[in-house]
């Protein structure tokens, strides 16, 4: 299907789609199998060409609250069975979920999880208490000295133990990652497109349209006007220059910034045994994540400590460039495997986030008619990507047939874990919500 001139022939539509990364697209996918006639708009050459193709791709059942989890353990259903969830019986040219489980140690920072345990418990996830020695056995050299609260590189005392050490861990068996996530993106807008959906490349919108407090389509760049009783925000880092577009104020109490970051990719020592099929392993105490990466190294991020303060940037202007930080992450992860050989110039992955103020996406309306909001994504929705299309097509459903959303917000069920989620949870308008880890895992 030639997309971009079957959008320059439509010039109406039921719904405009501002971005065609793995959310957008999802969106697309969930309103056009509903009757919705859509259109993705991105000034990108592809789906899921954005921070989407950098995302680390994991999925995990655990979050810092409930609906988070119970979102997340729904996600991990949809992975592991996504040519269902696409409607396609050919897997051919589909993007993978590599199953590893996931570890995450318990820290005095993060409760030793006991939150966490809660809402497992609540959903019905499954788990395991590692204890040291089985921490060892499945990531052989491992050093489990305590060494937090994580610092840089400049600090005098980086890289000196603070005393004890990590006693253990939790094991979730329901866990891996995406080998392919620009691939999902693509995956979905092709089981969107099935539906009627239409996409359009190398495209920016400069006006969202709105006349009496309604929006009524977009306008591109090149002057063309695109008609839609419905516009949604899905522009991941650019989603606060899209908001800006907009000549009314769409009522956000919670702001998205676009940060920074930066992931390093490093060969493991032989002694670890890691592959693609590697364990993902969540480590409080030195403030890293680790995941396999392409073609057999190790990738290693930031969970976002205070001594890696954001780095906010403009989406149109920033380096892709890995910096001292990069550097920073793997030598806190030789901390812990002392055997890692850490190059002076690392290589790795600078892309952005669209991160909101509690590390929260916001899944809603606004006080502009027919305008939504599927952002603040980034670093920790990948995984929910799937739930979070067919959330938005129910909110938007919702709020078309006349419900009032602030006052009485949509309860969204869950079908495979069986479990309702008042999405007030996700709200522009909510205050900053304490529950939240203030981090990310990739």
């Amino acid at each position: 299907m030639n997309s971009q001139s079957n959008a320059a022939k439509a010039l109406q539509f039921d719904a405009v789609i501002i971005g065609a990364g793995v959310i957008g697209c999802a969106i697309a996918f969930n309103l056009a199998r509903r009757g919705y006639r859509t259109l993705n708009i991105d000034k990108l050459p592809a789906a899921g060409y954005g921070s989407t193709s950098s995302s680390a791709a994991v999925i995990r059942t655990y979050y810092s609250t409930l609906d988070g989890s119970a979102m997340a353990y729904e996600g991990y259903h949809t992975w592991k069975n996504w040519p269902a969830y696409l409607e396609s019986d050919d897997t051919s040219g589909l993007a993978r979920f590599i199953e590893t489980g996931t570890l995450v140690m318990k820290t005095e920072a993060n409760g030793y999880l006991a939150k966490v345990l809660k809402s497992a418990n609540q959903l019905g996830i499954s788990y395991e208490h590692w204890t040291a020695d089985q921490i060892r056995d499945a990531m052989p050299g491992y050093d489990l000295r305590r060494f937090a609260p994580a610092k840089s590189m400049e600090d005098d005392t980086f890289g000196q133990p603070a005393g004890g050490e990590i006693s253990g861990g939790v094991y979730f068996p329901f866990g891996g990652y995406v080998d392919d996530p620009q691939l999902s993106a693509r995956n979905l807008k092709d089981a969107a497109e099935k539906h009627g959906a239409t996409f359009m490349f190398k495209t920016a919108v400069t006006k969202i349209l709105v006349a009496e407090n309604r929006v009524t389509g977009v306008e591109l760049e090149t002057g063309q006007q695109i008609s839609a009783p419905i516009v949604v925000n899905a522009a991941g880092p650019h989603s606060g220059k899209v908001n800006s577009l907009l000549p009314i104020d769409p009522g956000m109490r919670i702001r998205t910034r676009p940060l920074r970051q930066e992931v390093v990719q490093i060969s493991p020592p032989g002694d670890l045994g890691y592959s693609r099929e590697g364990l993902i392993v969540s480590d409080n105490d030195i403030a890293c994540y680790i995941k396999p990466g392409s073609g057999g190294q190790l990738m290693i991020g930031s969970e976002n400590p205070a001594c890696d303060a954001p780095h906010e940037v403009d989406p149109d202007d920033f380096s892709r460039d890995l910096s001292d930080r990069a550097l920073t992450y793997a030598y806190r992860y030789s901390q812990r495997l002392p055997s890692l050989g850490v190059s002076q110039h690392p290589v790795g992955i600078a892309d952005l986030y669209d991160a909101t103020d509690d590390w929260l996406p916001i899944y809603d309306c606004t006080d502009v008619g027919g305008y939504y909001l599927a952002i603040g994504t980034s670093g920790n929705q990948f995984k929910n990507a799937p739930v979070a299309g067919q959330l938005m097509a129910e909110l938007i459903g919702y709020c078309e047939t006349g419900n009032a959303h602030d006052e009485a917000p949509l309860q969204f069920q869950l079908p495979n874990i069986g479990y309702t989620i008042n999405t007030a949870t996700f709200s522009r308008k909510r205050p900053v919500n304490q529950d939240s880890s203030f981090s990310v895992l990739g």
